[in-house]
């Protein structure tokens, strides 16, 4: 793998430090502002939403840029978005800072994973995508409880000042590391969003949806599960995130590797295995070795999915992947949006603090069998194109191949 992925995990690790890390710096932020913690609470709707509206708008209007430059672009206006935070007088103006970060991860991560593919051979790029999100899942395991460590001792602002510096290291790597790529020649708006007539671009996103929102269907509810059910303290929560990193790191890597090889049997086994492991979580939760375990291999098969699913956006829309890489990107986000909202209904409705775990299995299991639907779609489409140029005259073909 290129030294050049180095920059895009180092960003990549920024980035998903300071998605996280404001979870559990909340009631810090909520004191020191003097608001209370549902308040504080749309710092993270804030910056989900952020990425979900950013991640098209900013691919958009880095068309007309080289890829190289755009990354340079969005990695200065995250740093300028974490100084803000970190600077803030009000808290209207660290919503405003959590939203300009916001901007810059979903373009980010849907460019990054396009520059990723294209650095090295076309039966390595699932791996190489993979590598740039090995970034985002070892955030979860360092650099997240770390930064609560350090945000809990020395202040929160502390913390956004270090994920700014952050920010500028993956700056400086961008610039040093990413060769330079001659601008996409006739790259259009219009030919950017002509990949979403195509519906298997279409089902991969709603893949993307429901299969990792299967996981925060769960996780966003951790602490009360862990702590009321389960029976571990407030402070162990923490290490249980961290084994749900490791998880992220593992299934990261093995998602990549045999993504490049068997893509839709993976997305087959990691999308089944999740929708298994979050039903039995029902039952797990109540025993603190089951339920770590449980933990780790949630963080791991839903990981898993992420390599599999990106590399599926590229190849349907190979002719103009950018937009669709960055706005499968924003449908992460709103998966996770999506499964948190849910996942407070039912407890809500007095189902109890488990009862999120039956929402994600629904939710992957769902996302597997629309896997199988555009299998067979695929299929039929390959079918169909093969007996149509098999009763075709050489002329149309060409035709059709020239087109």
């Amino acid at each position: 793998m290129p030294l050049a992925l180095l920059a895009l995990a180092i960003g990549a690790f920024g980035i998903g430090t300071t998605e996280f890390v404001i979870m559990g710096l909340l009631p810090e932020v909520a004191a020191d502002f003097q608001v209370s913690i549902p308040t504080a609470g749309f710092l993270v709707t804030g910056y989900a939403l952020g990425v979900v509206l950013g991640a098209p708008l900013m691919t958009l209007l880095g068309t007309r840029v080289t890829r190289k430059r755009m990354l340079m672009l969005l990695m200065g206006l995250f740093i300028v978005g974490n100084l803000v935070s970190a600077l803030a007088p009000v808290f209207g103006v660290m919503l405003a800072g959590r939203v300009i970060a916001s901007l810059a991860h979903g373009a980010f991560f849907g460019i990054g994973s396009v520059v990723a593919a294209d650095l090295v051979a076309p039966q390595k790029k699932a791996g190489a995508i993979a590598m740039m999100f090995t970034g985002l899942t070892v955030a979860n395991v360092v650099g997240v409880p770390l930064g609560t460590y350090i945000g809990q001792s020395a202040g929160w602002r502390t913390t956004f000042v270090i994920v700014a510096l952050l920010g500028v290291i993956g700056l400086l790597g961008v610039a040093k590391l990413i060769p330079e790529q001659p601008k996409p020649e006739g790259v259009r708006i219009r030919h950017e969003l002509a990949a979403f007539r195509n519906v298997q671009v279409l089902l991969a996103m709603a893949m993307t949806v429901l299969g990792f929102g299967g996981v925060f269907a769960a996780i966003t509810y951790i602490t009360p599960m862990m702590t009321e059910i389960a029976g571990y303290s407030a402070s162990s929560v923490t290490w249980l995130l961290v084994l749900f990193g490791l998880g992220m790191v593992g299934g990261n890597l093995v998602g990549g590797r045999f993504a490049d090889r068997h893509l839709m049997p993976m997305l087959y086994v990691s999308l089944g295995a999740l929708a298994v492991v979050l039903g039995l979580f029902t039952v797990t939760a109540h025993n603190k070795v089951a339920a770590a375990v449980t933990i780790v291999l949630i963080g791991a098969l839903g990981f898993a999915t992420v390599p599999p699913l990106q590399k599926r956006v590229l190849d349907q829309a190979a002719g103009a992947p950018t937009l669709a890489s960055a706005v499968n990107i924003g449908a992460f986000n709103l998966g996770n949006a999506l499964s948190a909202w849910l996942g407070g209904l039912v407890i809500a409705a007095g189902l109890g603090y488990t009862a999120p775990n039956w929402v994600g299995a629904v939710l992957a299991a769902s996302a597997l069998v629309l896997a199988v639907v555009s299998s067979l779609l695929e299929r039929r489409t390959s079918r169909a194109a093969g007996g149509s140029v098999a009763g075709s005259t050489p002329e149309p073909v060409a035709a059709t191949a020239r087109h």
